[in-house]
């Protein structure tokens, strides 16, 4: 009962909030039998996350898109936060991208057998530092660009890859991951042999794939109520 009460709740909370306004369930308070049963009842959705500073952060989509399970772990490994969060997806892997990445970069040097890379770089750089919250994101597909194997090299190296890593699955598997410069994200698509077959950079808050949408909150919310009153019918 005392895990129907709780979702139940924390169902309503959500609906009344919105997909845009977070709301949250904190679960350390809660007995490891709850936080089980709990477990089992959301399941596992498409998009997991891990930050690797400042903090540690594990986020994991439930099986009910727009509710995540949110984990702050420490050096220690013992888990120092653990709550259900809704929203498009939670704010700690921007805040990790923003606390760790810089507000500029200085240009890389370019080797021999760089095509376009300068002129990417010159265009990361533009669009990392005109983008505001709000501003549709910029997208860079460079799999449709002409660009060198020493292009490529001389991105990574100047971008690298960060404290971020976002996975979804919901588009064959995308692999997500911060850079060093802000709101700029590597966004690259993976076949089944886990062959790179889309590579992009997309500068914004967070890239789309990531994000829970507002029909598949709606429904979420249906089903959920759904799933609280047969459980309790059964009860």
């Amino acid at each position: 009962a005392t895990v129907l009460d709780l979702l139940a709740d924390f169902t309503d909370r959500a609906d009344r909030a919105g997909l845009n306004q977070s709301v949250r369930l904190d679960l350390l308070a809660q007995s490891s039998a709850v936080r089980d049963l709990i477990s089992q009842s959301l399941g596992f959705g498409e998009v997991s996350a891990f930050t690797t500073a400042p903090q540690h952060w594990r986020v994991q989509e439930t099986a009910f898109a727009g509710f995540w399970r949110v984990l702050q772990v420490s050096d220690d490994g013992r888990f120092i936060r653990d709550r259900l969060e809704t929203g498009t997806i939670p704010k700690v892997l921007a805040e990790a991208m923003l606390a760790c990445a810089a507000d500029t970069l200085a240009a890389p040097s370019y080797p021999a057998g760089c095509m376009n890379a300068q002129a990417l770089v010159e265009e990361i750089r533009l669009q990392a530092t005109d983008w505001r919250p709000g501003k549709a994101t910029h997208t860079i597909n460079l799999s449709l660009l002409p660009v060198s194997d020493a292009d490529l090299d001389t991105l990574y190296a100047w971008l690298g890859h960060r404290e971020v890593s976002i996975l979804s699955r919901g588009y064959g598997n995308c692999r997500i991951t911060s850079t060093r410069l802000k709101n700029v994200w590597w966004v690259q698509y993976f076949n089944s042999m886990d062959t790179l077959i889309l590579n992009s950079i997309e500068i914004g808050d967070m890239p789309e794939v990531a994000l829970a949408a507002g029909d598949d909150f709606s429904d979420s919310i249906m089903r959920l109520r759904e799933y609280c009153e047969m459980m309790a019918e059964n009860a």
